[in-house]
């Protein structure tokens, strides 16, 4: 039985672009000592004559199409295929062919290192892999991942950051066409290799730092190659590309590395650039190895400041008085607004890493330095960073602005520009318009209580205009809420003052006349011996008996308080309470000055006092008594 997973048929591409058929027979993959190479052999399956030899040559692009079928060009105008008739005996041959590759690619990549390797020699093996990675885009998806997936595997991204740090021009362009190559077919590959690289190299010689170097040195007038580089690196940063898992989220990790090991690396050239620090340009142009004309140097009224009711408003007349001198280079301000540009999508992309980056190198002071540029362009870029920022309507971030006086530089921009109708007044006006729709409370005040009396000149447009009467709308709001809020609480004092009137009144209607004294010691509450108290009792017991109410007036009774063991006892009755010392020996009431009769009355009737006749000495006492004050109403 023939092994039909090795049968093939043979066709060519004839000159009408027609594939002929050649035969049908059996390949293998085999060693030809004639042509000194692995080459693929197909015998006929009728006679076992030879249908097809060919050497396996790294230089050729094989592609494998639909499961069954491999296609090549062994020269110009000769294709050639084969036809498997099951897709096993073509993924055998397939990798075959793949293993070949991979020998050459090794050969390849170790000659393209090699600091022995000629320099020409060097630039024909990265043309190559160009042209190569080039041819890799019209294979299948299939076959073009494996390529790159091989490419990775032998090598490629350790290469590229070699010879991407050459000086020879065209080596360092052909390289960064490869690299576009990798990161366009997988971000994610490219962002894994760095963050390990990032663990046993110096940030200096990372692949990112690398390529951002490379941006930054850009010797093209146009900076076509750094163009290309950002683009590259606004890939690799892009959050909408970034893998999460269950347990690895890319995003987070690669975004602490790049802000750890990179951004100081790209932000380098603008914060040298406005800096009035001349060890922090030098460090600057050291390790950047090429000259620099600085785009702009800040005057000292860039230097921190807060607000104030001190400030001037004279003082904000624009550059003619404050104006820094901005000797500015063409091909700089295009590289700075490349990486404003960069900036910026981080502002829009990145949430905390590029906000604590912001205020800990108090950036946007730093970018609002190029308002004063001479190029429009770099003015605007520098301009629409800030807007980036305020479009996200963070608390933070106004604090930021309005503690450091942000809106100076831009105001002044706005005033030098004067009547002038161009692109960047239109920025500046729909910056402040944007303030004034979306009601940003905090900069509308800080603009208006800041900036309005050099602003309200401006009548072409009503923003300004507009922006303070949101203040004042604002500030009557608040004086209003603060009115109301005082209303309230005096009306709610009112109301609690005038029921703890009332209380207190109530509170006094119910309380006794004389006021309570201590309470007696538990020793004074009884006599001393037994018999005493028994010969006291026996007289109570006999005054209880004559003690009985009089009728002094029609329906109407005065009591006196008998001295009764419930009295002795300290009990009270519901209308009268008396508190009664205890009996003397002689049985008469105790009559010390420090234990009073205590009397309170219910809010019925008022209980009239009756005379006995052998209680006058009493009355007298009674007399002499503090008396009720009157109930309200009464």
């Amino acid at each position: 039985m023939s092994d039909t997973r090795r049968r093939v048929k043979v066709y060519t591409l004839n000159e009408d672009r027609q594939w002929d058929d050649r035969g049908t027979g059996h390949v293998s993959s085999t060693y030809v000592e004639e042509l000194k190479g692995m080459s693929l052999l197909v015998r006929a399956e009728s006679d076992g004559s030879l249908l097809l030899e060919s050497k396996i040559n790294p230089n050729t692009a094989y592609q494998k199409q639909q499961d069954t079928l491999i296609v090549w060009s062994e020269a110009e105008n000769y294709d050639l295929a084969l036809s498997f008739q099951e897709k096993a005996g073509c993924d055998e041959i397939w990798e075959k062919i793949c293993q070949e590759d991979e020998k050459f690619l090794s050969e390849v990549f170790a000659q393209l290192t090699d600091e022995a390797t000629d320099d020409d020699k060097r630039r024909e093996l990265v043309n190559f892999f160009k042209e190569f990675c080039a041819f890799s885009q019209t294979l299948q998806p299939q076959n073009r991942d494996a390529f790159f997936k091989t490419l990775a595997k032998l090598g490629i991204l350790p290469a590229l950051e070699i010879v991407m740090g050459m000086d020879d021009l065209q080596v360092r362009s052909a390289a960064t066409d490869i690299f576009s190559y990798l990161v366009e077919f997988s971000p994610s590959m490219v962002r894994e290799f760095v963050m390990q690289e990032a663990q046993q190299s110096d940030d200096d010689i990372l692949l990112i730092n690398v390529v951002i170097e490379q941006m930054i040195c850009d010797t093209d007038p146009e900076l076509g190659g750094a163009v290309q580089l950002m683009g590259l690196l606004r890939t690799l940063i892009d959050p909408e590309n970034m893998l999460a898992t269950t347990n690895k989220t890319e995003k987070s990790e690669f975004l602490n590395f790049f802000y750890n090991h990179c951004m100081h690396v790209l932000t380098a050239p603008l914060l040298t650039n406005t800096s009035e620090d001349k060890c922090e340009k030098d460090f600057f142009l050291k390790h950047y190895r090429y000259s620099w004309s600085f785009i702009c140097t800040p005057s000292h009224s860039h230097s921190h400041s807060t607000p104030s009711s001190s400030i001037s408003q004279d003082n904000i007349v624009g550059s003619n008085k404050n104006n820094t001198i901005c000797p500015d280079n063409y091909q700089t301000a295009q590289l700075l607004a490349l990486i404003l540009e960069l900036l910026t999508f981080c502002v829009e992309h990145h949430t905390y890493h590029i906000k604590n980056y912001i205020m800990n190198k108090d950036l946007l002071r730093r970018v609002l330095v190029l308002m004063n540029s001479k190029h429009t362009f770099l003015a605007l870029c520098a301009l629409r960073f800030m807007r980036r920022i305020i479009g996200l309507k963070d608390e933070f971030y106004n604090r930021y602005i309005t503690k450091g006086n942000l809106f100076e530089p831009v105001i002044n921009a706005l005033l030098d520009n004067g009547t002038r109708y161009n692109l960047l007044n239109s920025a500046v006006i729909e910056l402040f318009e944007f303030i004034r729709v979306e009601d940003i409370k905090s900069l509308t005040a800080h603009i208006v209580e800041n900036f309005y009396k050099a602003l309200e000149s401006i009548e072409y447009v009503q923003t300004f205009k507009g922006l303070k009467t949101k203040y004042e709308q604002e500030k009557d709001r608040q004086n209003q809420k603060l009115n109301s809020n005082r209303f309230r609480r005096d009306a709610k004092a009112l109301e609690e003052d005038e029921e703890m009137w009332f209380n207190e009144d109530e509170e006094e209607e119910g309380k006794a006349v004389v006021a309570p004294v201590e309470k007696p010691k538990p020793e004074d509450d009884f006599p001393d011996n037994y018999e005493k108290f028994m010969e006291t009792k026996k007289a109570k017991e006999s005054e209880d008996k004559e003690n009985l109410p009089k009728r002094t007036s029609p329906g109407g009774f005065k009591f006196t308080f008998s001295h009764s063991a419930s009295a002795a006892n300290g009990t009270n009755s519901k209308s009268v309470v008396a508190q009664i010392p205890p009996a003397t020996s002689n049985g008469s009431s105790s009559k010390t000055t420090n234990l009073p009769t205590s009397v309170t009355a219910t809010k019925g009737s008022l209980v009239g006092l009756v005379d006995y006749p052998d209680d006058e000495e009493e009355d007298e006492e009674e007399e002499s008594s503090p008396r009720k004050r009157p109930r309200l109403g009464s």
